[in-house]
């Protein structure tokens, strides 16, 4: 009798136990499950602005035929072709725009390309040393690039570097330091060089990315032609320039 009353008792136990574990089984299946991950894909083309700051090294020396000694409203020496007529420093804020495309492929890698224009207002001056009643004056008025890059990302951040062509435009002219209003010269300007930068990119959203970024241009020696009060004068100008800046994009297309 004894054995019938264990037995059921057990059965009870059994019965009562097995749809308790049946109920756990799927919340625990649930648990162990792992989280679905969506990967930001930079694939895609996007549009954007930036700003931030503009610095130029620009050195001088006298193009051949250099100055020679001519008479005229004023009594300026010669000077001889590959002296130097000074040099100075420049700065100011730079504001422009992008646009470009990416394409991400191997996992994490990236490659694209980008144009950018930007506007700035950079002007800098010193003391002519062949005419020390002179000031000479130089004023960059725009700064323009296309450029590949390459880069790896790690889901929403995108690490790259770039490089290519650039294009900037700038105004010479000098004039009397005791009053600024006596135009002795002027000339411009349309120069190519190249550039190289890196930066960082994130994606705030599926839509909209920030970034930040340095970038060194040199535009190599170019001769300027001047007009001057004396005649043409031809000036060869070593320039460089840094940019360092920050930037939004609207990205459309491609993956997500």
């Amino acid at each position: 009798m004894k054995k019938y009353l264990l037995a059921g008792v057990g059965l009870i136990a059994i019965s009562m136990g097995v749809p308790a574990l049946a109920a756990d089984m799927p919340v625990k299946a649930a648990y162990k499950a792992p989280p679905i991950v969506y990967a930001y894909s930079w694939t895609g083309c996007y549009i954007g602005g930036h700003v931030g700051g503009l610095w130029v090294r620009k050195d001088a020396t006298l193009a051949a035929p250099g100055i020679p000694v001519v008479g005229g409203p004023l009594p300026f020496p010669g000077a001889p072709a590959g002296i130097s007529t000074g040099g100075h420093d420049a700065s100011s804020v730079v504001g422009g725009i992008q646009a470009g495309c990416n394409y991400q492929f191997a996992g994490g890698w990236v490659i694209g390309l980008q144009g950018d224009y930007g506007w700035t207002d950079a002007r800098g001056s010193h003391g002519d040393p062949l005419f020390p009643i002179l000031t000479d004056e130089s004023r960059t008025r725009s700064l323009a690039s296309v450029t590949g890059r390459i880069g790896y990302a790690w889901d929403r951040f995108l690490g790259y570097v770039k490089g290519g062509g650039a294009w900037e435009r700038d105004n010479y002219q000098s004039y009397l330091t005791a009053n600024p209003a006596f135009i002795f010269s002027t000339a411009s300007e349309t120069r190519g060089g190249w550039t190289i930068g890196v930066g960082g990119e994130y994606a705030f959203t599926d839509f909209l990315t920030g970034f930040a970024e340095y970038n060194y241009y040199d535009f190599g020696t170019k001769t300027v032609p001047n007009t001057t009060l004396i005649g043409p004068i031809n000036v060869d100008v070593r320039e460089r320039k840094s940019v360092a800046k920050v930037g939004l994009n609207f990205k459309f297309g491609g993956g997500r």
